[in-house]
């Protein structure tokens, strides 16, 4: 079946990949980096904010995730859905996987991050899934 995307489709899919913030840790390094030279975890911020150029997903550099077992890391959250953290990314290799995860997270109805269709390295690499504000458990 051929789908056209009609303008309001297209305005409903920007805003919701506006409402999506990537937020990587610039303070990451791996066990013996050299403590003056360039920090992976920059790297992959750099390369992030080149891959969100246009897509309208939000890239934010932050200082230390606590994830330093597992560098470099970074956090994709959407406002009132579950935050998803991930680690053992790579600088030159996992940019683009992040956008792209931040778009079908965007575009999922249950503020869950779809398994079907994510990036590997968003599978291999979740450190931790946060609930969002407020959330209260359904009893079983």
């Amino acid at each position: 079946m051929n789908v056209i995307e009609t303008a309001e489709d297209e305005d409903r899919r920007i805003e919701a990949h506006a409402s999506m913030t990537v937020y990587v840790c610039v303070t990451c390094r791996r066990a013996g980096d050299p403590e003056d030279g360039e920090r992976p975890g920059l790297r992959l911020a750099r390369e992030t904010e080149l891959a969100a150029d246009g897509s309208g997903v939000t890239v934010r550099r932050i200082i230390c995730l606590a994830n330093c077992n597992r560098p470099c890391s970074a956090a994709i959250r959407r406002e009132g859905a579950w935050t998803y953290v991930f680690g053992g990314l790579e600088p030159a290799r996992d940019a683009d996987a992040l956008i792209e995860g931040a778009k079908l997270f965007a575009c999922s109805g249950d503020g869950l991050m779809p398994w079907r269709g994510r990036p590997d390295i968003l599978k291999r690499g979740l450190i931790a899934r946060v609930p969002p504000i407020g959330y209260e458990e359904e009893s079983a």
